[in-house]
């Protein structure tokens, strides 16, 4: 039975619908379906119940997911194997990331050091990014924030303050710091829940007892960028991944309170691999 198939399955029992799972996977919505269908016609078995656009596992189809996943781990881990059984001269590298500055400095390391080895990057939020690592779909990952699992091993890479950047126009835009119970009441534009950033300032904010009117949840760093060039509030960013641009003025909080550190992750049980440990060993 086609291991896309299973594929699949699993993307459709994480995600809750076709769409969304033909989304994490890249591919059609009717390719999706395509596949499902065929898994359930070969099998005889019903393994979703349909509620709309809304999928759930069935009792059968719950037993099916932990085999279904061990079977794509096992491909992944035959993959990784032959991949990793070679010299650095050539092969692949799969690196997850939740943002391009520090691994795009890291990929350059990486590169100078090993020419002849191709590498990809799959960019996502925490939580995609960390899911595709322990699923095997990538071989190490770069993330803000540590993760105390014991499944992973992190390693320090880099600590940056958390700033402010204000629209040209707004009274804050006169000067380059200021302090963070200024904040009170202030329209501030926060990406959504999990992010690394926005955990690390409101956990200052409500140490301090300061509540900005946080009236705007946006979905990436580019739309929060848009927002604060049409007067929407301020935005909050890592220093390191603060972008010039003539519209903006950075603000520093006095003291620089909040801070995200990146950390290099990979499986625990991977690193002793060569890929693995070459890569790290080029980010530190």
């Amino acid at each position: 039975m086609s291991n896309a198939r299973y594929r699949a399955f699993i993307a459709v029992a994480h995600h809750g619908s076709l769409s969304a799972a033909a989304r994490a996977l890249g591919v059609s919505q009717p390719t999706i379906s395509t596949q499902i269908a065929t898994l359930e016609r070969q099998s005889q078995i019903e393994l979703f119940h349909r509620r709309g656009y809304r999928m759930t596992l069935t009792g059968a189809g719950a037993r099916l997911l932990p085999m279904a996943q061990k079977i794509m781990a096992l491909e992944a881990e035959a993959e990784f194997f032959l991949r990793d059984s070679g010299q650095l001269h050539q092969g692949e590298l799969k690196i997850g990331a939740v943002g391009p500055f520090h691994v795009i400095e890291m990929v350059a390391a990486y590169r100078a050091r090993h020419p002849g080895m191709q590498l990809s990057i799959r960019m996502g939020n925490s939580q995609q990014v960390l899911a595709d690592l322990e699923r095997y779909d990538t071989d190490v990952a770069v993330l803000a924030g540590l993760y105390d699992r014991p499944e992973l091993l992190a390693r320090e890479y880099a600590r940056h303050a958390i700033v402010l950047f204000a629209h040209v126009a707004h009274p804050f835009a006169r000067r380059s710091e200021i302090a963070l119970s200024e904040l009170q009441g202030q329209p501030l534009l926060l990406r959504e829940h999990g992010s690394t950033t926005r955990t690390a300032l409101e956990s200052v904010l409500q140490a301090a007892g300061v509540q900005p009117r946080t009236e705007l949840e946006i979905g990436s760093r580019e739309a929060i960028r848009e927002a604060v060039a049409r007067g929407l509030g301020l935005g909050a960013v890592s220093e390191a991944e603060f972008i010039p641009d003539p519209r903006f003025r950075p603000l520093r909080i006095a003291g620089d309170p909040a801070s995200t550190t990146t950390y290099v992750y990979c499986m625990r049980e991977r690193s002793d691999s060569l890929l693995v440990r070459s890569f790290m060993d080029a980010s530190q």
